[in-house]
This record gives C-alpha cells, sequence and structure tokens, in this order.
C-alpha cells in the first residue's frame, strides 16, 4: 500500500512536470512558427509535420491522426493547398480516394521551422543543470516512443530522404534569429516558391 502510494506520488510529479514541459514547447513552437510564416497555424503546422512522419495520408487517415472528422482534415488539407504548402493526387492503390502529400514549399517551411526550434531547444539545455543529458535524452525518448511518435533523427531521415541537414545557412541562421524570446525576419515565401512541386511520398519505415 505505501509503495502504491508512492508509486502514484511518483508518477504524479512526472505528469505535472511534463505537462510544464508542454507549455514551453507550445510556446517554442509558436515563436519559430510565426518566425517562418505567422499565417501557418499550429493545426496546419501538425499537419504538416504528419506527413513527413506518416508519409502521404487520405483525408480519413489524417483525420484519425489529428483526432478530428474527416470534414475538418479535408478542409485543414484544402487550406494547405491554397497556401502551396500541400498537394493532392490521386491515390494509385484507390482511384475513388485521393491523398495529401507535402509540396516542396511545405517541406521548406517544416525544416527552417524546425531548426528555429531546435536552436531554441539547445539554448535552453545549455542552461540546464543537469549532470546527465544521455540519460535525459533516454527519457525523453522513451516518453516520445510511448506516445506512438518517432525519435527527431528518424524524423529528419524522413524530412530529408535520409540525411540530416547539416548546419548551414537555415541552421546557422536558425541559431542567430531563433533563440529562446527572441523575434526572427520572418521569411515570406514567393508564389514561385510555392509551386506545387509534390514530394514523392516516401514509404514509412517500422517504427
Amino acid at each position: 500500500m505505501a509503495t502504491d502510494r508512492v508509486n502514484a506520488a511518483g508518477d504524479g510529479a512526472v505528469v505535472d512536470a511534463l505537462l510544464a514541459l508542454s507549455r514551453v514547447f507550445v510556446g517554442m513552437a509558436a515563436r519559430s512558427l510565426a518566425a517562418v510564416d505567422e499565417d501557418v497555424t499550429l493545426p496546419q503546422f501538425r499537419t504538416l509535420v504528419l506527413l513527413v512522419s506518416r508519409g502521404a495520408l487520405r483525408a480519413v487517415d489524417l483525420a484519425q491522426e489529428l483526432d478530428v472528422t474527416p470534414s475538418t482534415a479535408s478542409r485543414m488539407g484544402d487550406r494547405l493547398i491554397r497556401k502551396g504548402l500541400v498537394a493532392r493526387y490521386d491515390d494509385p492503390a484507390d482511384r475513388r480516394a485521393s491523398r495529401f502529400a507535402l509540396t516542396a514549399a511545405g517541406r521548406d517551411l517544416l525544416g527552417e521551422a524546425m531548426r528555429r526550434r531546435e536552436a531554441a531547444i539547445a539554448a535552453v539545455v545549455a542552461a540546464m543543470p543537469t549532470t546527465g543529458p544521455v540519460d535525459l535524452a533516454a527519457a525523453v525518448n522513451a516518453f516520445v516512443a510511448a506516445a506512438g511518435d518517432m525519435p527527431q533523427e528518424q524524423w529528419w531521415a524522413r524530412w530529408s530522404g535520409g540525411r540530416r541537414p547539416g548546419h548551414g545557412r537555415g541552421a546557422g541562421q536558425a541559431g542567430q534569429e531563433g533563440g529562446v524570446g527572441q523575434r526572427a525576419g520572418r521569411h515570406r515565401p514567393t508564389g514561385q516558391d510555392r509551386q506545387a512541386a509534390v514530394v514523392e511520398p516516401r514509404r514509412p519505415v517500422p517504427l
């Protein structure tokens, strides 16, 4: 009985800590996204992330991932199509269905926002008094896996077709401009940037 109470208290402390962490991450996500394109909402950004993690998706599958109705997911996809970030194409396996997939512009926006968020998180990690970053990373990755997502290295591999982006222009700029509490200069894609060149969907690898 006493052990059960201790375990329950420990679990509660972990949940509280992760809730606090989620507030920090939501703020970082909002700032990094606004720095790249303030017209893209967080739910739309989540949709772009899923199209990397899960590959091209039908509206019904996207709805399941977002926990919304298929009609809501379809409208979300249509908005992203109008922004030039997503394209719709016929499903070769089912002519009655179609799938949403990232365009080149959508992939570029997503990568830039992720690099800015990475720089902001790195700044916080550098200020932490922790002495066991490897243990912390293992614990966080275990939480990510339990939530049904994938480690960041695997996500970047899918985004880039198997190679992690280097720390060139995009990463360096994010490091200078994307720090915590800073508002970086916005990148406003032109109409030419947002041509609907569909990123070829890749077959998901086993998690």
